[in-house]
């Protein structure tokens, strides 16, 4: 055959393959389909207002809300317990997997290329039939170097709308970082004031302990010396024992608390370091809507990026009952003999479309879609649900913040009234108009009611506690990007209007495609997932 019938027939293959590449270029960019359907946030029925009176200041849920009480041991221990709490590490690197997961999913939007080289030698057997134009020889060589490229050209969809719910599970996942997050916050916030409530009831009773034995002291001398009774004695010794018991009981809880915060912290059980003289003030109490919830809650950001992955995979299942349309090339060098393989009578190319469907799976694709729909629709009533749980917990935490207050007021003045009648059964005591009994039921009740003064006091905290943890907010991002300035290696979300290869979404923009400090306005915002 000559040169020219040579290059005839490789200009001819040149063109064809040409066409080939145009036709398929063609195919993959305005013949795309998108099967499934595009997100929309389910109607779930919102208050308009609060139960409770709630604050005047919407942006403190986006701070670091725990420094309002200016305890600097308070922030520390919030510091220790964000940077080293188990659990909350533990999310961490399930953000870190759900990214890789990501990236695994946006790698099948472009062609997989890969490389091989080979070399062979092999001696054929010559009592063997041999195929017609297979060379004679026994001992043959046979290199090849070259490169493969396959592409899925994405007619139905199914890698977009893979990559989108792989979007979605890495948002969720943040999410649920974020909710590990603010009830490690919580936890401490809440055991930290519980632990100062117990040191100050210890502090009560220890005083308390010493001023009965001083009692004690007193009606046995004048027991002894003739103006007390033995039945006063034994009244005192009876009040001096019962307060005793209550002092190896407090240090136990006090113990046993110090040890639960000390692994919310992420070291060892352990003493914690806390003043005890000095009482927390009240930060100011957080304000918003209802509508807020479903943007400053993580869990219900969780949920709904759950549902939009769910919502995802509807076209995967649905992109399963139409063929895969691949396209593959290979372009190398194959010779017998080595020292010409680069010649460019070695090349070895070729260029193809693949096409590859189901044809009978007794029902298999079926089944997936369904179940597909199914989990989309379980998915969307716990979304519901998760919407409603939250806006209870806001509407109880306020009330109980608002009853809490009342309830230490009303408090403090029984304790006013219960100190002037312990002081003045002492009086009439010492007068001989009452016996020591009226004394110690005045003192007994007088202890009880600082006791649970104590409690209520702490109850103001942990209401307040309860509602920056109802109403949730941007300070969990803030805490994120505080510390990615010093830890690049941080998990970071990419915003949804970045996110690639995601179709078309009828949603609220959500928490992390807004600076810190613009969260309370996503609830009128709307942002699409436009496909790519």
């Amino acid at each position: 055959m000559s040169n020219t019938s040579v290059v005839a027939r490789s200009v001819a293959s040149i063109r064809a393959g040409k066409v080939l590449l145009a036709g398929c270029a063609t195919l993959a960019l305005g013949g795309c389909m998108l099967l499934g359907p595009n997100y929309k946030r389910p109607d779930v029925p919102l208050p308009q207002t609060w139960r409770a009176t709630s604050g005047e200041t919407a942006e403190v849920v986006n701070t670091a809300w725990w420094e309002g009480f200016q305890d600097p041991d308070l922030d520390a221990l919030i510091k220790q317990a964000i940077d080293a709490n188990k659990d909350l590490l533990e999310a961490t690197e399930r953000v870190k997997e759900y990214e890789a997961r990501l990236q695994i999913a946006g790698a099948d939007k472009y062609p997989n290329l890969t490389y091989n080289v080979d070399g062979e030698r092999r001696h054929y057997s010559t009592n063997q039939p041999q195929a017609i134009g297979i060379n004679q020889q026994p001992t043959q060589n046979d290199f090849d170097v070259g490169a493969q490229a396959s592409w899925e050209l994405d007619i139905w969809g199914r890698v977009r709308r893979s990559n989108e719910s792989a979007v979605a599970d890495l948002l969720a996942s943040q999410y649920a970082r974020h909710a590990v997050m603010l009830t490690v916050v919580d936890n401490v916030a809440t055991s930290y004031f519980q632990l100062l409530a117990l040191d100050q009831q210890l502090r009560l009773a220890k005083s308390t302990l010493k001023n009965r034995a001083d009692a004690l002291k007193l009606i046995n001398a004048r027991y002894k010396g003739g103006s007390s009774s033995k039945l006063a004695v034994l009244q005192a010794q009876s009040a001096v024992d019962e307060i005793w018991v209550t002092i190896p009981d407090l240090e136990h809880q006090i113990a046993v608390l110090e040890n639960a915060m000390s692994l919310l912290i992420g070291r060892n059980p352990g003493e914690l370091v806390r003043s005890l003289d000095h009482d927390p003030a009240l930060p100011a109490i957080p304000g918003g809507v209802p509508s807020d919830v479903l943007t400053r809650r993580p869990d219900v950001l969780e949920a709904e990026e759950n549902l939009v992955s769910a919502n995802a995979q509807i076209g995967v299942a649905k992109a399963a009952f139409f063929p895969t349309f691949s396209l593959t090339g290979v372009l190398g060098f194959a010779s017998a003999d080595l020292d010409r393989l680069a010649d460019g009578s070695s090349k070895d190319a070729s260029i193809g479309l693949g096409l590859l469907g189901p044809l009978f799976n007794f029902g298999s694709s079926k089944g997936h879609l369904h179940e597909a729909e199914a989990y989309q629709r379980e998915l969307s009533l716990k979304y519901q649900q998760t919407v409603q749980s939250a806006l209870a917990d806001v509407d109880d935490a306020l009330v109980y913040n608002a009853k809490a207050a009342e309830i230490e007021k009303r408090g403090t003045e029984q304790v006013a009234t219960l100190t002037d009648l312990a002081k003045l059964a002492q009086v009439r005591y010492d007068g001989g108009q009452s016996d020591y009994l009226e004394v110690l039921t005045a003192e007994r009740d007088l202890f009880n009611a600082q006791v649970q003064q104590v409690n209520r006091h702490r109850d103001s905290y942990l209401a307040l506690i309860s509602v920056y943890a109802a109403m949730g907010g941007g300070w969990m991002t803030e805490q994120d990007q505080l510390r990615a300035a010093t830890k690049p290696e941080a998990p970071q979300v990419p915003s949804k209007a970045s996110s690639a290869a995601t179709p078309a979404v009828e949603k609220t923009s959500p928490v992390t495609t807004m600076p810190v400090g613009t969260q309370t306005d996503a609830a009128t915002t709307t942002s699409q997932r436009q496909p790519q």
